[in-house]
């Protein structure tokens, strides 16, 4: 059972504890019916029927702990520049020595390369199906992850965003099709495996 699954299970219980503090026996409830006497019926039942107990609310936007909040705040055009990136940048690098129990940043370069590519891997992942569903403000937030995990790979590469941005000002002006007959055969990539017959 998950994390959520169990908080929503606990909710429920509590609630039904106060529905059942506060609820008031009805006549039917206080006093139950008793079958009439016949020859053939032993003794007569005065026990409570039992009622079902109520189901877990449904998930809302106010109790479901796995829903994002839908309100992204975004700033005003024109007071956020591409420097935000520089600034990340500068922060995570900050972050790499810093203790791995209160920085994230620091926490996951501690993991090792392997685990820096693992979780961009799967940040872009996340952001392809936002896209692909046209969830525009998940695709916000997917991509916002996607550029701070890419920043993560370039520390732990060592790469300074500089190179990044030489590279694409180089290609400016350049169409994509030039740009990748330009490069040299080794850069290609090669399936890993082949079939030969």
């Amino acid at each position: 059972m998950t994390k959520a699954s169990k908080n929503i299970l606990s909710v429920a219980k509590t609630q039904r504890k106060k529905e059942e503090k506060n609820k008031k026996p009805s006549l039917v409830e206080a006093a139950p019916i008793a079958k009439p006497h016949t020859a053939s019926s032993k003794k007569v039942s005065t026990k409570k029927t039992s009622t079902k107990p109520a189901l877990p609310p449904k998930a809302t936007k106010k109790n479901n702990p796995k829903k994002r909040p839908n309100k992204i705040i975004l700033p005003k055009a024109g007071t956020v520049s591409a420097d935000i990136l520089d600034t990340l940048f500068d922060v995570v690098t900050s972050r790499r020595t810093a203790d791995p129990a209160i920085s994230h940043s620091a926490r996951l370069l501690a993991k090792g390369r392997n685990k820096v590519a693992q979780k961009f891997g799967e940040e872009a992942v996340e952001c392809l199906i936002e896209a692909a569903s046209g969830n525009t403000k998940e695709l916000i937030s997917e991509s916002a992850d996607v550029l701070y995990h890419l920043i993560v790979v370039w520390v732990d590469a060592g790469l300074h965003p500089s190179e990044v941005w030489a590279e694409l000002a180089r290609r400016k002006g350049i169409s994509g099709i030039e740009e990748k007959a330009s490069r040299p055969a080794e850069n290609l990539v090669v399936p890993l495996t082949t079939k030969q017959e």
